[in-house]
């Protein structure tokens, strides 16, 4: 770069002034989970929206970085008064990134698909309630529920649901084909993924021209790349113990924000003796929350006693029923009829919270006579293991969804939780739109799962950003899984 620099001063003021005009329009931005595949609508997997999520693809509606849901591919929608029948208007104008146009046909394949019998979509259960898709003309779709359901625009803002073109779909997890306003260009495996901006986008057009994403999953190696100055951002950085160092250096602006992301100790609640409420109770006095958040986290978590987000109006903290009481979790394995404990297997995919905290706590379980024997897996694995195959006794995984306690309902989920209250109290959530009512019902069921100790509730993950000085429109907070660049630019 040096060498470029110093032939353009000797090429005359007039191209360098020309040089100098030229804002710099492209980014690196590097992450720690690289996604396993392309296509957001058929995998759990929340890496594929860290890339994909508004920058390529698109919902009907769609996050900003407050929470809040605004109009993303639907212009506006209607809701019948039995809440039924949605009628959404979609945006004229809008073209697929291989220049088919963008249309109510589309919006019927891609929500039919979410439902269908094959489907391999992950939330599949929130799409539950749409019965029938009708194409009303080519801008105006109608969307019919079995049941009201007062989450639905939420629901669609999710990447699950994104609109995808059906002439597209067989190649979509090498080759994603969107609407938004940056178009896929390639994907170089266990490296990168590169996007150029979208010149047929329909919305404003972004700053960025061009914008690179790299994996990197290792702490060190990520400290070293922003230190080198070989990423202009890190999303989500692995390393907190780095993060004074980079406040104190004027190249750096470093972004502390929330996320949605429950980090939890998974408790597979079929496999013995987890299948014992009081093997799980014990689990949850075991653990030293404080000691993994200062331990894994460096400091940056807020400690959670349920599986809701802090930041959350209907919030509620029940960390003080499972605090930190090592002989109470003794006496309640003797109880349970073990005395001397147990074994069991702890799986950890690749997040520092993972790897780092998996430790912190099997020592933890070790002081009361679990002997977890920790298994590291990488994401694909963990996906095919724990999350599908349910062959596990403990996991750390951080839920980065929105809003997902409903997760608690599906007793087919991996750590297999199954409560026929619960089930009743989310199926009635769901049809209620009074938000002092949908509250109250919120607060219920994060009691009834922290009764149940269904998992060990750890802590809010936080997102630290570390970012050049001269990059502004970053998201701070993350109220979904991603790394949405649409308004990202650099300061002259």
């Amino acid at each position: 770069m040096f060498h470029l620099r110093h032939l353009l001063l000797g090429a005359g003021t007039a191209a360098l002034m020309a040089g100098a005009a030229l804002a710099k329009d492209d980014i690196t931005v590097a992450i720690q989970l690289e996604p396993p595949h392309m296509d957001p609508t058929s995998a759990a997997a929340g890496a594929i929206d860290s890339v994909l999520y508004s920058n390529v693809f698109e919902g009907l509606t769609r996050f900003m970085s407050d929470g809040s849901v605004v109009p993303g591919l639907a212009a506006s929608w209607d809701i019948s008064e039995d809440g039924l029948t949605y009628t959404f208007k979609l945006r004229e104008g809008v073209t697929f990134h291989d220049g088919t146009k963008m249309d109510a046909e589309d919006v019927k394949f891609s929500l039919d698909r979410i439902g269908a019998e094959d489907s391999a979509n992950a939330q599949k259960a929130l799409y539950a309630a749409i019965t029938e898709v009708n194409v009303i003309d080519p801008m105006t779709v109608e969307v019919k529920l079995s049941e009201p359901n007062g989450n639905m625009i939420f629901n669609l803002a999710w990447g699950d649901a994104v609109i995808v073109a059906p002439e597209s779909i067989e190649n979509i997890k090498q080759m994603p084909v969107g609407t938004g306003a940056f178009k896929f260009e390639n994907w170089t495996q266990g490296d990168k993924v590169d996007l150029v901006r979208n010149d047929a986008y329909w919305g404003d057009a972004p700053a960025l021209a061009k914008a690179t994403f790299k994996f990197i999953s290792d702490p060190t190696a990520a400290f070293a790349s922003v230190m080198a100055e070989d990423v202009d951002v890190f999303a989500g950085f692995p390393a907190p113990e780095n993060l004074p160092q980079f406040e104190a250096d004027p190249r750096f602006q470093v972004i502390v924000g929330s996320t949605e992301g429950e980090t939890i100790l998974s408790t597979n609640n079929k496999m013995p003796p987890f299948d014992n409420v009081k093997v799980r109770e014990a689990l949850a006095h075991a653990i030293d929350r404080q000691a993994i958040i200062d331990g894994a986290m460096f400091g940056l978590g807020t400690p959670i006693g349920t599986h809701f987000a802090p930041h959350n109006p209907a919030y509620v903290d029940l960390t003080a029923q499972s605090a930190y009481d090592p002989a109470k979790a003794k006496a309640l394995l003797a109880e349970a009829g073990f005395a001397d404990g147990f074994e069991t297997t702890l799986h950890l995919p690749p997040p520092s919270y993972a790897r780092r905290g998996g430790e912190i706590i099997a020592a933890q379980l070790a002081e009361v006579g679990i002997k977890a024997e920790i298994t590291n897996v990488e994401w694909a694995q963990w996906l095919e293991t724990v999350f599908k195959g349910k062959n596990f006794g403990l996991t750390i995984v951080s839920h980065t969804e929105p809003m997902d306690i409903g997760i608690y309902a599906n007793p087919d989920y991996y750590f297999q939780y199954d409560n026929k209250e619960f089930q009743d109290l989310i199926t009635k959530l769901n049809t209620t739109a009074d938000p002092d009512m949908r509250n109250q019902m919120m607060a219920d069921a994060q009691k009834i799962i922290a009764g149940d100790y269904v998992n060990g509730y750890l802590f809010q993950l936080t997102l630290p950003t570390v970012a050049k000085a001269g990059v502004q429109g970053l998201w701070e907070n993350a109220p979904t899984q991603a790394t949405d660049l649409t308004g990202v630019s650099w300061t002259e």
